[in-house]
């Protein structure tokens, strides 16, 4: 097989074609190479020639030197600006989008120390007698302690009273009736009428008494000649009847002072004490109430 045959036409033109572009393609290619680096720049170019950066000079006592602000290099300088219509915003640098506002803690008010209160120079140990019942009557009281003076008096409740000084560990006085009227405590305190000297607070006890009106009940009156009546008290507990006269004790402590169609009045052999004990129309209307009557004979009651 023939790789080119002479006598066909058409292989004859593919020969001639390609020598041809051969011919072109080798002249482009020198003409780049030699004569490409030759040309020479047009007359309107503008060449800039960088200027060395001088060096400055060494000032004396290591001052140094400013830069000179009347050279025409800084006509040239233009600040640069990274803002334009389709520039978009920069964020904040370092900020949480997620981030939401806590509000500070409150503050916390801590108390100042408070100074520590000095004892009192004055000491008050016992007091005798630690109780009484209210509503009895004026009674005698001595207060024990230490360091106490001449000066200084028995205060109840705020009142001063008239003190007698025993000795440095004693002192005593005598309560009123008006001050233990009611049930409660007493502050005892013993101190100088200027305060400059105190004492510890003591307690005095007043307990209420035993009240007979917590046990009986007056529902009836038996008339008798020569005023002897007789009361019928009930007891609240067992509901028992008591028919008592004047003089005789009930409960083993009060004794009966007095009797009326209102009242009936019992007296504490122990506290003398009065408690008047009201006719109860309550406790009469639910039972049959004794019959007030006053025999014809004038024999005496057994």
């Amino acid at each position: 097989m023939k790789l080119f045959d002479p006598n066909n036409p058409n292989e004859k033109k593919k020969v001639i074609a390609a020598v041809v572009l051969g011919v072109i393609a080798i002249g482009v290619l020198g003409y780049l190479f030699f004569s490409g680096g030759s040309k020479k720049p047009p007359q309107n170019a503008i060449v800039v020639v960088a200027k060395p950066t001088p060096t400055p000079a060494r000032t004396p006592n290591n001052q140094q030197q400013l830069p000179d602000m009347t050279s025409d290099d800084l006509a040239n300088l233009r600040p640069i600006s990274f803002t334009g219509p389709n520039s978009a915003a920069a964020s904040e640098a370092d900020r949480n989008i997620f981030a939401y506002y806590v509000p500070p803690p409150t503050p916390v008010k801590i108390p100042p120390t408070p100074t520590p209160t000095p004892p009192p120079p004055l000491t008050v140990t016992s007091v005798n007698p630690a109780s009484v019942f209210a509503r009895t009557g004026d009674f005698p009281l001595q207060v024990g302690g230490d360091k106490f003076t001449p000066a200084v008096r028995i205060f109840v409740d705020g009142r001063a009273m008239q003190t007698r000084f025993v000795n440095a560990q004693q002192v005593a006085t005598t309560v009123t009736a008006d001050l233990i009227a009611n049930p409660g405590n007493r502050r005892i305190e013993v101190k100088t009428p200027d305060g400059s000297l105190y004492s510890t607070v003591g307690n005095l006890v007043v307990t209420p008494p035993p009240d007979p009106r917590n046990s009986f009940t007056y529902i009836g009156l038996i008339g008798r000649p020569r005023f002897n009546d007789t009361a019928v008290l009930q007891d609240k507990n067992s509901k028992d009847l008591l028919n008592v006269q004047r003089g005789d004790v009930v409960a083993g402590r009060f004794r009966v002072n007095s009797i009326s169609d209102k009242e009936v009045v019992l007296v504490d052999t122990l506290l003398k004490i009065r408690w008047p004990l009201p006719f109860s129309t309550e406790a009469s209307s639910n039972q049959s109430r004794p019959t007030i009557r006053r025999p014809t004979d004038d024999e005496p009651l057994n």
